[in-house]
C-alpha cells in the first residue's frame, strides 16, 4: 500500500514547463519583423515599399565655403591629356561563396592629367642675353606630370554584384556600396597611361612654342629653349 501511494503521488506533481517565456517570444517576433521590414523596404523587395525610406524634397544646408590657403603656381601648364579607363574590381572572401561575401564593381573613370614645366626655381643663370639682345637661351627643368584628376560627371559605376553579407552590411555603414577603392585604382591607371602617352614630352613642345613667341614678339630673333 504504500508503494501505490507513493507512485500515485508522483504522478499527480504538476510538471513544470520550460523554453521561452512569452514576453521572449513577443521579443523576437518583433525582431523578426524589423528585420523584414528593414530588408524589403532596403532591398525593394516589394513594388513602391522601398519609397517609405526616399524623401520627395533634397535640402541643401552646407555652409559657406572657408578660404584656407592660397598657393603661388610658378609653372606653365603645356599640355592636358584626357583618358578613360574601365575597371574591374573584384574582391573575394577566402572560404565562402561570391553570393554570401564578395563584392565586383565594374567602373568607367574618366580624367584628366596635366603636364607643365616649374619654373619656380629658375635664376639668372637660367637665362641668357646676348649683347644686343638679339639671341635668347633658356634652360628650364624637365616637364612632370600633376596626379590624375577623375571627372564625376564623365565617372559612373556600371554595375555592381555583392554578396549577401555585403549587403547587409551596408545597411549600418555610413558610406554603403562606397567607390573609393574603384575610384583610387582608376586614378591610378589613368596616371600610368599618362606617363605612357607622351604627355611630358608634348608639354615641353608647347612651352617651347610659348616662350618662342614671347621672346621674338619682345625683340629676341632667335631663340633657344633646352631643358636638363
Amino acid at each position: 500500500m504504500d508503494t501505490s501511494s507513493r507512485s500515485s503521488d508522483v504522478s499527480a506533481t504538476p510538471r513544470r514547463r520550460t523554453g521561452i517565456p512569452w514576453w521572449g517570444r513577443v521579443a523576437a517576433a518583433l525582431a523578426a519583423l524589423v528585420v523584414l521590414f528593414v530588408l524589403v523596404a532596403r532591398f525593394s523587395l516589394l513594388p513602391g515599399f522601398g519609397g517609405l525610406f526616399r524623401g520627395d524634397t533634397t535640402r541643401d544646408r552646407s555652409g559657406p565655403a572657408l578660404l584656407k590657403s592660397i598657393q603661388d603656381m610658378h609653372r606653365y601648364e603645356g599640355a592636358v591629356g584626357n583618358f578613360q579607363v574601365v575597371v574591374d574590381l573584384e574582391k573575394d572572401a577566402a572560404f565562402l561563396p561570391d553570393a554570401i561575401r564578395g563584392t565586383r564593381t565594374l567602373y568607367v573613370g574618366a580624367g584628366t592629367v596635366g603636364g607643365y614645366v616649374d619654373m619656380g626655381g629658375l635664376d639668372e643663370g637660367s637665362v641668357t642675353v646676348n649683347g644686343d639682345r638679339t639671341e635668347a637661351a633658356i634652360r628650364l627643368p624637365h616637364a612632370v606630370l600633376g596626379p590624375a584628376s577623375l571627372d564625376p560627371d564623365r565617372s559612373y559605376a556600371v554595375s555592381k554584384q555583392r554578396g549577401l553579407l555585403d549587403r547587409l552590411g551596408d545597411l549600418f555603414s555610413d558610406n554603403p556600396a562606397g567607390e573609393q577603392a574603384v575610384q583610387r585604382l582608376a586614378a591610378q591607371h589613368i596616371g600610368e597611361a599618362a606617363r605612357d602617352s607622351g604627355l611630358a614630352a608634348r608639354a615641353e613642345e608647347n612651352t617651347t612654342a610659348m616662350l618662342d613667341r614671347l621672346l621674338r614678339s619682345l625683340g629676341f630673333r632667335r631663340v633657344t629653349v633646352s631643358y636638363g
